[in-house]
């Protein structure tokens, strides 16, 4: 990840609005994805997560050239970091439909994941749905925007927290 922290919600919904322009649907992933469930900005970020179908990718990897990102990361075939020279990343997670829009290659997003529906700037955005987000916040070493991001989501969407993060949930006592 960026550590400058220069993803702003502005740079989130230019991108957005670009990949829509040209036929593009894309998810907002990660902490943004967090922001868009949660309708607001909660922290800042270094980069921008998106769910892109493979379909889509080479033509969104072209627009991007266009603006100066080149590849700067890659972990596989399905998971890589496009960055600028401003520090700007984008984090591609790309994924392959059936005819029945059911992920059948790449990452593994499970069915009902990319349903949901958030806000960044005002600005309505496909992302991850509430219960995924709080389930792929699960199985590794916790930081604090993880304890930050789920205990924002299950308090918003009364979702049941998962059991690494039960000591973090708030009581009555805690307001």
């Amino acid at each position: 990840m960026n550590n400058n922290l220069s993803m702003l919600a502005t740079d989130v919904i230019t991108f957005y609005d670009k990949m829509k322009a040209h036929g593009i649907p894309v998810w907002i992933d990660g902490g943004w994805g967090v922001d868009a469930l949660l309708g607001k900005q909660s922290r800042p970020h270094g980069d921008l997560d998106i769910a892109l179908e493979q379909k889509h990718e080479q033509k969104a990897r072209e627009i991007l050239a266009l603006q100066g990102y080149r590849e700067v990361r890659r972990d596989n075939d399905w998971n890589y970091v496009m960055g600028d020279d401003s520090g700007h990343e984008i984090d591609f997670h790309v994924f392959v439909f059936d005819e029945k829009n059911h992920v059948v290659d790449g990452i593994q997003y499970p069915d009902g994941a990319l349903a949901g529906t958030g806000v960044i700037a005002g600005v309505t955005v496909q992302c991850i749905s509430p219960q995924h987000m709080v389930n792929f916040h699960t199985g590794y070493q916790l930081r604090e925007s993880d304890i930050q991001d789920v205990t924002a989501l299950c308090e918003k969407f009364c979702l049941e927290y998962p059991t690494e993060y039960i000591s973090f949930k708030k009581g009555p006592q805690d307001g």
